[in-house]
């Protein structure tokens, strides 16, 4: 692994408002660099039937998949009429925490995409930064990415609202039309969209197995199915 990476470096030539290769990888954590959205999943389904307000596989894709907490107990609000028990966010943090532990998977081939890497790389995701603490050190992906995390807590607006991939730009000093984006929910595809990012959707994820596709209307720039494609299709740029 080459630490250096944490730094941009040079600048991409430019062919209209894209650059011929990006300056800066973006990757969102959940459902990309770790394979959790199914276990999260499980974990908020559960106590959300508990709570009575039960939701099937379709309401967390469309309510839950890469929203911050806060975001998706609006929608909850919205669409139950009434506000999630105030114990359920506790509740919610005490189970997946404890099955993260136990059962939380680096994304098959991340190790390997990493470390081919010749530009800088950072994640900007949706998690909490204690939460994100927990992926990193349990999945062994703390050491790529120490120094350059960034979670919905920098920035007034989560995802779908640019901030967040903006601020990760600015911070890695990277102008947001030369970064490449990595995502596998819709919040994040019309995040990086919104950032004027080149935004690859990535489908390797296990929740992708459920059906899971993008609503018509978000289009990402590329489909990735896998890392092993990310690797080769970055090599292409």
């Amino acid at each position: 692994m080459n630490n250096d990476r944490g730094t941009a470096q040079g600048t991409a030539g430019s062919l209209g408002d894209r650059p011929l290769r990006p300056s800066l990888v973006i990757f969102d954590c959940d459902g990309v660099l770790v394979d959790s959205e199914m276990l999260s999943a499980e974990v908020l389904m559960a106590l959300m039937a508990e709570a009575g307000l039960p939701i099937t596989p379709e309401i967390f894709r469309s309510d839950f998949l890469g929203r911050s907490f806060a975001s998706a107990a609006e929608r909850v609000l919205r669409r139950f009429g009434r506000p999630l028990p105030e114990d359920v966010p506790a509740a919610y943090r005490e189970r997946l925490f404890s099955r993260m532990r136990g059962d939380l998977r680096p994304m098959e081939g991340v190790f390997e995409a990493l470390d081919s890497l010749d530009l800088p790389f950072c994640l900007a995701t949706s998690s909490s930064p204690e939460r994100l603490a927990i992926t990193l050190q349990v999945t062994g992906l703390a050491p790529y990415f120490h120094g350059r995390c960034f979670t919905s807590s920098d920035v007034a607006r989560g995802k779908p609202a640019p901030d967040l991939f903006l601020h990760a730009a600015a911070c890695m000093g990277v102008p947001a039309a030369e970064c490449l984006v990595l995502e596998d929910s819709e919040m994040g595809v019309r995040a990086g969209r919104a950032a004027g990012m080149t935004v690859w959707h990535f489908t390797g994820g296990a929740h992708f197995r459920g059906g899971y596709q993008l609503p018509a209307g978000v289009l990402p720039d590329r489909v990735i199915c896998g890392m092993a494609e990310f690797q080769h299709a970055l090599r292409q740029e």
